[in-house]
């Protein structure tokens, strides 16, 4: 099983009780709206597939999880702090306009100053903010993704057009 075949839905935050109960981090919305009785955790690189006997989601962001044969506390332990996956089949389908910030990953930042930046290569969302990274003149750049920065988006040509502060481009090229 392949990492690129799957889609992560989550984190094992800590054990719950003496039966094995893992409470999870989801950070996948909509993770209640999905019908599913296996889970994969990527364990040491692998994703390891658990069947599921329980999943309640008690508040937001929030599912304690029963795997089947992981009925005890020793056995719940080691699935502390791994990475949950399901299959990309069950991902749901998007509505176009639940277009994200975090969809603009693969199109190309042009910045009103300096001109078209290059391929957005990564966005990572962080509490305050959501940092997008391209390649520029050899340098990974970093600037954060907000209404105050972005002048535009086109979604069918692939483009975000951006007003950049001045001098954020120099701190990296002129380190």
């Amino acid at each position: 099983m392949k990492l690129e075949d799957h889609f992560r839905i989550g984190t094992v935050t800590k054990t719950r009780g003496l039966k094995g109960e893992l409470q999870v981090y989801v950070d996948f919305d909509g993770l209640s709206d999905i019908e599913f009785n296996a889970v994969f955790i990527d364990i040491a690189g692998k994703l390891v597939p658990y069947f599921v006997s329980n999943i309640k989601y008690p508040q937001a962001n929030t599912a304690y999880l029963f795997l089947e044969d992981i009925d005890h506390i020793d056995k719940a332990t080691p699935l502390v702090k791994k990475d949950i996956y399901l299959p990309n089949k069950l991902m749901p389908e998007k509505d176009p306009d639940d277009f994200t910030l975090m969809d603009l990953e693969g199109f190309i930042a042009i910045d009103e100053a300096h001109g078209e930046l290059g391929e957005i290569t990564d966005v990572t969302e962080y509490p305050q903010q959501v940092i997008a990274s391209v390649h520029y003149e050899g340098r990974e750049i970093l600037f954060p993704l907000n209404t105050e920065f972005i002048k535009g988006i086109d979604i069918e040509g692939g483009e975000v057009y951006l007003d950049l502060p001045e001098g954020l481009l120099d701190v990296y090229l002129n380190p």
